[in-house]
C-alpha cells in the first residue's frame, strides 16, 4: 500500500476512534456507563487499526524503505496522536462521571 492510503486509512480510523470517545462522554453524561465503556472500547480498537498501519510505515522505514513525507501524512499523524489523546481524556471523563453518578 502507498503512503497516501496508508495515510487516509490513518486519517479514518482515527477520526472513527475520537468519535466513540467524544460519543462515550456524552454517554457517560447521561448515565450511560455500560454504553460509554463500550464506545470507549470501539475507540480503542479504532485507534488500534489505525496504529497498525502506522506501524508498516515505520517497519517499510526500519527496512530501509524511504517513505515520502508529504503535507498529507503529517496531516494523518497528527489525527492520530490527537484522537489518542481524545481517548484517553474521554475515559478519564467517563470515571469521573461514574463517581459523581451520572450528574
Amino acid at each position: 500500500m502507498d503512503t497516501n492510503n496508508i495515510a487516509f486509512e490513518l486519517i479514518l480510523f482515527s477520526g472513527n476512534g475520537r468519535s466513540s470517545a467524544m460519543e462515550a462522554i456524552q454517554e457517560a453524561k447521561q448515565g450511560n456507563f455500560e454504553r460509554a465503556e463500550e464506545l470507549l472500547k470501539q475507540a480503542t480498537e479504532e485507534l488500534g487499526k489505525a496504529h497498525n498501519f502506522q506501524t508498516q510505515l515505520i517497519q517499510a522505514e526500519a527496512d530501509g524503505k524511504s517513505n515520502p513525507v508529504n503535507i498529507l501524512l503529517v496531516h494523518a499523524q497528527d489525527h492520530l496522536m490527537t484522537a489518542m489523546t481524545v481517548r484517553d481524556l474521554a475515559a478519564e471523563i467517563v470515571e469521573l462521571y461514574k463517581k459523581l453518578g451520572g450528574r
